[in-house]
């Protein structure tokens, strides 16, 4: 069975948009996924399909209703439905490589895009959504966040990348950054390929990019390490 994502959003023409293009598009016409895009407001209430409303207690913006949510979710996955539900939210736990291999393993996954000031906390409890974020930053909606869980979990569907090891060497898979590349010419302005990597000796190959994915990981990211910055 493919993997099998479903998106529910106010905004469906944002989709496929990226993953229709690159590796997620090709995988997407040859069938190694499938994917369905679901307008919430084809649930919404009254002659105007309103989808929100103004938060209990006061102050700014608007609140997606849970009736509301609740109904897109239960008629695009029931309670048989195996799939995850997320919700994309600043306030979730980050995605990481390791959310990303696991949901990528799975049948697919239900993912809920927020907009306005969120989502009913109501209809979070009651359809179990797990919170996910994808920085410590706001964007206008989780669209564009939902792309980038999708993304990365398409590319690790098996036959999506021409190569099993280009993926497992990536950074993060072995909770280090990855090390640095090169290509032709062997000389540019002034800089030139490492010459270990023109020696044909693997192993000194091999050594030489973990010792960089060390260095780089102890310098940009120290906490992937569990050290202090």
């Amino acid at each position: 069975m493919s993997f099998h994502a479903s998106v529910l959003t106010i905004m469906p023409d944002m989709f496929p948009g990226p993953l229709g293009a690159s590796l997620s598009g090709t995988a997407l016409r040859e069938g190694l996924w499938r994917f369905d895009v679901h307008d919430i407001r084809t649930h919404g209430l009254g002659r105007h399909r309103a989808v929100d409303d103004t938060p209990a207690g006061g102050g700014a913006g608007m609140v997606l209703r849970a009736d509301v949510v609740a109904a897109c979710l239960d008629a695009v996955a029931g309670a048989d439905d195996p799939r995850p539900k997320l919700l994309m939210s600043p306030r979730g736990a980050p995605l990481s490589q390791a959310r990303v291999r696991d949901l990528a393993a799975g049948s697919g996954v239900v993912i809920v895009c927020g907009r306005f000031e969120g989502v009913d906390e109501r209809v979070i409890e009651a359809r179990d959504l797990e919170e996910v974020s994808i920085g410590d930053y706001v964007l206008s909606g989780g669209e564009i966040a939902a792309m980038v869980v999708l993304d990365a979990c398409v590319r690790l569907i098996p036959g999506v990348m021409g190569k099993v090891l280009s993926g497992e060497e990536e950074s993060f898979e072995q909770g280090l950054l990855e090390y640095p590349h090169y290509t032709k010419p062997r000389d540019f302005e002034g800089r030139s390929i490492p010459e270990v990597l023109l020696s044909g000796n693997h192993q000194r190959i091999k050594d030489w990019r973990m010792e960089q994915s060390r260095a780089l990981t102890r310098l940009r990211r120290p906490d992937l390490l569990g050290q202090k910055k």
